[in-house]
């Protein structure tokens, strides 16, 4: 999301270097220092009365309330002027800086529709964070020009949470005078091509899976707005002190001297910013000062949290950075959910396990069990985002509002908060969650705009705007959008056969 700061983002390590200085505290805050103290935004007050009342909170937690709380939540609240996409918004995406794009990932819908054998019905439209509806928009208007695909779609679903860009994707994409009925699972109404039904929903997870549905599904710059959790790989005691009880029931000997330690994840939490008179002990031993206007800053968990012990030890990748000291990882188990989510619609699930044999004593089996039909796995996956191409994102939370990159801990609701994807555990988890589909890329944006036609149809549209838009687009000098953002696309199971733009070419 938020294309202009990142060259910012990029040359400027100051915002690293805080969120290295991970402080070492428990909460501090009060209730009546809470009153007493001017905070930014409603939404950081509450947020503040929140930790004083419960102690420290998440990272994914503290990002959660500032993006979607309904108490001026970033995307649910309403703002004063238009939205937050645009020059007068905070942040640019790349349908907006040209149709093109769009365009694009509409024929690779259509090539990946041809190359699964040209289905004549059932075929769905789902995009997760359509942001204004724009990228949208420029897909179905591509669609209608190959009518056999645009006659075999079925309906187009929107997975979008905020109801301020629910409106403005039903006028772009239905027609202001239209109307947007309220269903017993969110909205809907009808687009102004070809009158395909057009379904909202807050969650994937209210969009039931169906067996004769064969979805095509758009993530653009959606998973890197999910909430990440933290973690710091620190040295501890292998074991906490114990206390040897004397003779006599009230005294205590002192606590054993333990000199073996260990390495352990502990979890990056959110506190509010202390007063200057406190003072605070660094894990890394900095004295870096918190930035000037953020109501909060990072602490590091005194000890191991439910997460800590959880989440980095799912995937190896995360227990090699284990025993590295200060390694600092980000997880989303939020995205990985969505990933597996959007597998098994493609693929299918894992088949259930098997029935145990009969034992030798009763020589008998189990009850039978009903087994479930799957379809022959069918669909796609388009992902666009950035994050690196292999290795685990580390501090890359960042805040940005009127494109220009601000502390994520500043003006709670007002900033849009994003972090890099790991797309390395995206494609893990689409794996893991469907024998049925295969993954492809992450490739570079640039490559992928360029093999899918981008200076082909340039041309064919003309004008110096239009070119310099795509050179926008495809750029990789200084941290270019054409190398930061990444396509990754997940297919069905075909023995390794590339899908167009990833190197193979439009088959059926």
């Amino acid at each position: 999301m938020r294309l202009q700061t990142w060259q910012l983002f990029q040359s400027s390590s100051r915002l690293a270097k805080r969120q290295s200085a991970h402080r070492i505290v428990s909460s501090q805050i009060g209730h009546s220092s809470v009153l007493a103290r001017t905070w930014s935004t409603p939404l950081a007050k509450n947020i503040a009365e929140a930790i004083a009342t419960t102690g420290p909170i998440t990272l994914a937690a503290y990002m959660r309330q500032c993006l979607t709380s309904p108490e001026g939540g970033y995307y649910t609240s309403k703002r004063n002027s238009g939205d937050q996409f645009g020059q007068k918004g905070d942040f640019i995406t790349s349908p907006e800086i040209s149709q093109v794009f769009g365009e694009l990932v509409g024929v690779w819908l259509v090539a990946e529709w041809i190359a699964q054998g040209r289905p004549e019905k059932d075929v769905t439209l789902i995009e997760v964070g359509p942001g204004r509806g724009t990228l949208m928009d420029d897909i179905l208007r591509t669609i209608r020009n190959f009518k056999p695909m645009a006659s075999s779609i079925q309906a187009v679903h929107l997975i979008e949470a905020s109801p301020s860009l629910r409106l403005t994707q039903k006028n772009l994409l239905c027609g202001p005078d239209t109307l947007l009925e309220e269903t017993e699972s969110g909205h809907r109404s009808t687009s102004k091509y070809a009158d395909l039904p057009i379904n909202w929903v807050e969650d994937i997870r209210f969009l039931p899976p169906s067996r004769t549905s064969i979805p095509f599904i758009i993530a653009h710059e959606f998973f890197d707005a999910l909430p990440i959790h933290a973690f710091q790989s620190v040295s501890a005691p292998l074991s906490p002190p114990t206390h040897q009880i004397t003779r006599s029931a009230t005294e205590l000997t002192p606590p054993t001297k333990l000199t073996k330690t260990t390495r352990q994840w502990r979890e990056l939490l959110v506190t509010p910013t202390p007063p200057p008179s406190i003072l605070r002990t660094t894990a890394t031993n900095l004295t870096t000062p918190t930035p000037q206007g953020a109501d909060f800053e990072l602490t590091l968990a005194p000890a191991s949290t439910p997460h800590s012990l959880l989440l980095p030890e799912r995937s190896p990748r995360y227990k090699n950075l284990k025993h590295t000291p200060g390694s600092t990882i980000e997880i989303r188990p939020e995205a990985q959910q969505y990933m597996s989510d959007i597998a098994v619609r493609i693929g299918g699930s894992n088949p259930p396990p098997k029935p145990p044999k009969p034992t030798p004593s009763t020589n008998t089996l189990p009850p039978a069990q009903k087994t479930e039909t799957r379809r022959k796995p069918a669909g796609a996956a388009l992902i666009l985002d950035y994050g690196p191409t292999s290795t685990v994102p580390i501090s890359t939370l960042r805040g940005i509002r009127a494109h220009k990159l601000v502390s994520p801990f500043s003006a709670a609701g007002q900033v849009d908060l994003s972090a890099d994807v790991d797309f390395t555990a995206l494609a893990e988890a689409a794996l893991d969650a469907s024998p049925g589909v295969e993954v492809h890329g992450p490739v570079e944006q640039g490559a992928w705009l360029e093999a899918m036609g981008i200076w082909e149809r340039v041309k064919a549209l003309g004008g110096e705007g239009v070119a310099e838009a795509a050179k926008r687009l495809v750029g990789r000098e200084r941290g270019g959008m054409g190398s930061v953002y990444k396509v990754m696309a997940v297919v069905p199971e075909r023995g390794g056969k590339r899908p167009v733009g990833f190197g193979g070419g439009v088959e059926g």
